[in-house]
């Protein structure tokens, strides 16, 4: 395989040949999109505090004697040893204890917020602060839909949801593995998964993690489409560095964290914890495990480039104590979830968690249970960034084509609510209530008649009908009406624009990249 300089090397000449990249290509890329979007949700609601100040300096103290006296390993990776011994760590082996205030220290330079560009100005997010940007599901080997049943995902699988995340108004990012694409070699499947949300959506995307080489890869392709000066500052892509929990960075995570800090790209730095197997059984347990690892992950982001943005992630399941598989929408995690999201607004930093988690096999009650129970603390703590919005199914084996407009319906109702409260002239409805008076009704007056067709969320799955005209449409539940939303959203589907001479150099990049290296399936 050749190294990622000359492949970027390869892509500079290729530019200089045709002469169709520059200033002028990107400016065309950035025509509005077709799809009818929601903007990225400003919460007029405030986070739901459930620690006192005493309950979070205290796991603030805990998770400092962690990264103290126990310390955190980081793997395989020399140059990471190297600037943790600069930093004045100490280092024993792969392992590195901190200082207590270190990693504290160096997070100081993180941004509170940053502007994730996508190639669509109009679809740019802002993650941190009082925002909340929803992304797919990410990283199921299997998709489901109602006649198909379970399956191993495909590269057009793939397509497919980027083409829903798009489409969803309440989708505010086209995410990454939105399902693993198996029917392409491990080591260059990456390409066409970078390359689909690039030319299926114009939404921010992420890039790969799997590899150094391949976050290499989607950098290099976001410098094809962006530019390189705008690439390296400014940020295009967020991707997920996460911890190997307990208390361990391995070699491919670390890799993948150098490539996007360097590049001024962000990291969202999330220890994965199943309590009881990863982590402690208890909340405080999790959180202060969580946010030791998070640090240290964290800090060395700012080790590599003082001022790359990065997000503090959690994510925290349950797990039951029989069997050993995780649960969901169970109470502990949400209480994590809480806990966490205030401990990176005391950090400083954007905080990522939460989504539409389940365990269920279908899109049924128990996943709607679930995925309300996971949905409602992810929006009430104040996460930023949520990773798994839509189409989780079966513990995150599968993305489900129903669950995914099923949950993307959930979407549109939180960002509503996250709207708050309507304290205008309009929203205080004085002039309804002199109209209309005692003893009458609303109905017919004139506040209402200017406001019947957004004064309420109109929910794309429910049935409100009555029970003879659900009788007479097909008596169809909600898995049945998802199942015909799905399909009549890919029919109608409509590919944003892109620069003809970009996507040229898009493929091209990927053709070459592709026929330098062998085929790999593991």
């Amino acid at each position: 395989m050749p190294n990622t300089a000359e492949a970027g090397g390869g892509a500079e000449a290729r530019r200089g040949r045709r002469g169709s990249g520059g200033a002028g290509a990107r400016r065309a890329l950035r025509s509005g999109g077709t799809a009818v979007k929601n903007r990225y949700i400003e919460r007029q609601v405030p986070p739901y505090e459930l620690l006192s100040e005493e309950g979070l300096a205290l796991i603030e103290r805990n998770a400092e004697t962690v990264l103290e006296e126990i310390g955190i390993e980081f793997r395989e990776d020399p140059e990471a040893l190297e600037l943790w011994k600069q930093a004045g760590a100490e280092v024993e082996g792969e392992r590195v204890r901190f200082p207590r205030g270190l990693c504290r220290k160096l997070c100081e330079t993180i941004p509170a917020q940053f502007t994730q560009h996508a190639r669509n100005p109009e679809r740019s997010v802002v993650v941190g602060g009082n925002t909340t940007v929803f992304a797919p599901v990410y990283g199921p080997p299997f998709v489901r839909d109602l006649e198909g049943g379970r399956r191993y995902a495909t590269i057009e699988d793939f397509r497919n949801f980027v083409k829903l995340a798009y489409m969803a108004p309440a989708m505010h990012h086209s995410g990454g593995t939105v399902c693993e694409p198996v029917d392409i070699a491990v080591n260059k499947r990456h390409l066409d998964m970078v390359y689909a949300h690039l030319r299926y959506s114009d939404m921010p995307f992420m890039g790969s993690v799997t590899a150094p080489e391949r976050a290499e890869d989607s950098v290099a392709m976001a410098k094809l489409v962006f530019g390189d000066d705008f690439v390296e500052n400014n940020t295009v892509m967020i991707n997920l560095i996460n911890a190997n929990s307990p208390m361990t960075f391995d070699a491919t995570m670390l890799g993948a964290l150098k490539v996007y800090a360097r590049h001024n790209q962000a990291c969202i730095v999330t220890p994965f914890i199943l309590a009881g197997a990863m982590a402690p059984v208890t909340a405080v347990g999790v959180m202060t495990q969580t946010l030791a690892e998070a640090l240290a992950g964290l800090a060395l982001t700012q080790l590599v480039r003082p001022g790359a943005p990065a997000v503090l992630g959690s994510f925290a399941s349950s797990m039951s104590m029989q069997s050993g598989a995780p649960t969901f929408g169970t109470p502990e995690p949400a209480l994590v979830l809480y806990g966490m999201a205030a401990l990176a607004r005391r950090l400083g930093v954007p905080f990522r968690s939460g989504g539409s988690l389940c365990g269920s096999k279908l899109p049924d009650a128990q996943a709607a249970h679930e995925s309300s129970q996971t949905l409602l603390p992810t929006v009430l703590g104040g996460v930023n960034f949520v990773l798994h919005a839509a189409g989780w199914l079966e513990g995150g084996l599968v993305s489900s084509y129903e669950k995914f407009v099923i949950d993307a319906d959930q979407l549109g109702m939180m960002q509503t609510f996250c709207g708050g409260y309507d304290l205008s002239e309009n929203g205080q409805a004085m002039d309804a209530l002199r109209e209309v008076g005692p003893g009458s009704h609303f109905l017919g007056c004139a506040h209402t008649r200017a406001n019947f067709e957004t004064a309420f969320y109109r929910s794309s799955i429910a049935d409100n009908n009555s029970f003879e005209q659900w009788e007479a449409e097909g008596g169809h539940d909600a898995y049945q009406r998802a199942n015909g939303l799905w399909k009549k959203m890919l029919a109608s589907y409509e590919a944003p624009a892109i620069d003809p001479g970009v996507d040229e150099e898009l493929k091209a990049f990927i053709q070459e990249r592709k026929e330098s290296m062998p085929d790999a399936f593991s």
